[in-house]
């Protein structure tokens, strides 16, 4: 049995990531079958902005439970790498396809929150990679 370090295993983030990038191919299935007649084009190219992004981003959480399983890399920034993406994801991309869906537009204003959690989650991923370079795994 694995002890609880409050740290998420590897094989959930993978799962995360997984589960992340079927959302986002179905998604995507939505706006090229189910949204192109109802969506003017604007609408529909919010939409899939936000399921390409999201997609980006499943996969790099994705990625990253790979890294998190087989490297020893420090878990601490991977997880702080995934649950960068991951709510960068709901932010962002949820932020847009509410948006492209006739939500209101005063919720264009949580989207580059959303970014901020990507470019972190980037950050992350570099900071683990760095301190791994210098021996450290925590």
């Amino acid at each position: 049995m694995m002890a609880d370090t409050g740290l998420l295993p590897g094989r959930l983030i993978i799962a995360g990531g997984a589960i992340l990038a079927l959302l986002a191919v179905g998604a995507g299935a939505f706006a090229a079958h189910g949204l192109r007649d109802s969506l003017d084009a604007y609408r529909l190219g919010i939409f899939e902005t936000a399921a390409r992004y999201q997609m980006y981003h499943a996969l790099a959480t994705f990625g990253v439970g790979i890294l998190a399983a087989v490297t020893p890399l420090p878990r601490r920034w991977l997880n702080v790498a995934a649950l960068a993406f991951g709510a960068g994801i709901v932010l962002f991309s949820g932020s847009l396809y509410a948006l492209a869906l006739g939500a209101p537009r005063w919720l264009g204003a949580i989207t580059p929150l959303g970014g901020t959690l990507f470019m972190l989650g980037w950050l992350a991923v570099a900071v683990a990679a760095l301190k791994a370079r210098r021996g450290a795994h925590g």
